[in-house]
């Protein structure tokens, strides 16, 4: 079986928003001239390398390649496969279609702070193994998220009747 698929999501996610501070362990970061600063905690660059251990992990954010440019050098983490989304602005429904080519028919968790209804009707209708989590913008990646989806894809990899 292939290794199960770990879809990130930034904005929202790794990057919380909608909070006049950061939360604890966020530093601010000024990436993007005239926007809001990128909030970012080095340990999410830790989960991310803990979970890359039983995951295939790619980004799947408006960021696109800018995710391998600017985030992963704060996180201290190895470039990532870009599933490249539409230009922005686009409706967040509008990346099902990009991330169902991608992902196909391997087991695949997706992080993101906007699914949609016709992202839970995509993963509910998929016969491989689908799970979203739906982070908290203003709280963004949590430890807790990370575990669930690793032993979610450690359940995958048991043999039936184990």
């Amino acid at each position: 079986m292939n290794r199960p698929l770990l879809l990130l999501d930034i904005d929202g996610v790794l990057s919380p928003y909608g909070t006049r501070q950061p939360p604890a362990g966020y530093t601010e970061h000024h990436l993007f001239p005239g926007e809001e600063p990128v909030r970012v905690n080095p340990s999410h660059g830790a989960w991310i390398t803990e979970a890359s251990a039983i995951l295939d992990i790619a980004w799947a954010t408006s960021w696109n390649d800018e995710a391998n440019q600017l985030l992963a050098p704060l996180l201290r983490i190895a470039p990532l496969p870009v599933i490249t989304m539409p230009p922005a602005p686009f409706h967040p429904s509008d990346k099902i279609p990009v991330i169902a080519a991608y992902a196909q028919q391997r087991p695949t968790a997706w992080i993101d702070d906007l699914h949609t209804p016709q992202a839970h009707i995509w993963a509910a209708a998929r016969s491989s193994p689908t799970l979203l989590i739906t982070a908290d913008p203003s709280v963004g990646l949590t430890r807790s998220s990370i575990d669930h989806v690793m032993a979610w894809a450690k359940a995958l990899q048991q043999p039936v009747g184990e």
